[in-house]
């Protein structure tokens, strides 16, 4: 993959839910005063730096500024000092999304989501359906299938063996481990076991895009279809990818993305 060059931004520290992240604005020289704002939701056990020069490709394909930012917990965020619940994991398109938009002044939002940041886009637009101009979901998952929890045993094997543990650790804090577990513990808990957002993706009214691997070792096809039945939007498989569309297909993420996203800006 071609190194995309870096568009000029800025990283700043904002408050949201009295908690601190770490956030990364993109300042493309071209964009128009009425250009729409892209904000990026990063994976459970992504950061700002795991999105790489992703952000960098799309917004400046587009010419849109573009906001990257690090969850609590994750990154340069402020640490987690316990794992997650299923109540933060609720809360977070629910209530600290919303903080985040209101502390950066967005207020129609553009969401590319990857992974549980999709589930956390979608979830966003279900709950505030006016708000979004529309929303991009990489390998998104709006119900728990067995392959799922399969491949969250198998990284949850991994970490405790080290070696993810230490990939990881280039990108995340003190609060490392309480991440991890809590991710892991979650979609590995029975209770967890028949979580479903399906339903409520019928509240969405703006315009989705969800692209998935076909090959992603957390979700078969049935999700992409899904999350297309359910908002009335559109799905796409890509072949030979698995979990990442967004690193391992940018080419093809790129060629679907971009006329999407076009028709929503000015």
């Amino acid at each position: 993959m071609i190194p995309v060059p870096s568009l000029p931004s800025e990283t700043f520290a904002l408050q949201a839910c009295g908690r601190r992240l770490r956030a990364r604005r993109l300042l493309p020289p071209e964009a128009r005063p009425d250009a729409p704002t892209l904000v990026f939701l990063h994976e459970a056990l992504g950061s700002v730096t795991q999105w790489r020069d992703f952000p960098d490709a799309l917004a400046g394909a587009l010419g849109w500024p573009a906001l990257v930012y690090d969850r609590y917990g994750h990154g340069g965020a402020e640490p987690r000092t316990r794992p997650q619940t299923r109540a933060d994991f609720d809360a977070e398109p629910e209530v600290a999304l919303p903080a985040v938009l209101d502390a950066c002044g967005i207020a129609r939002p553009v969401l590319v989501g990857h992974s549980d940041g999709g589930t956390f886009a979608l979830r966003f637009a279900a709950r505030f359906p006016d708000r979004p101009l529309g929303v991009l979901t990489l390998a998104a998952h709006v119900f728990v299938e067995e392959v799922t929890r399969t491949g969250v045993a198998t990284a949850l094997k991994a970490y405790r063996e080290g070696g993810l543990r230490r990939g990881l650790a280039r990108h995340h804090g003190a609060g490392l481990d309480a991440m991890f577990e809590g991710w892991a513990g979650l979609w590995l808990s029975e209770a967890h076991r028949g979580w479903s957002i399906v339903e409520e993706q019928r509240a969405v009214r703006a315009p989705v895009l969800a692209l998935q691997g076909a090959a992603d070792p957390y979700g078969t096809p049935a999700q992409v279809a899904a999350i297309a039945a359910a908002t009335g939007g559109r799905g796409t498989l890509l072949p030979a990818c698995a979990h990442a569309p967004h690193l391992e297909a940018r080419t093809a993420v790129l060629a679907e993305a971009l006329p999407f996203l076009r028709a929503l800006g000015p």
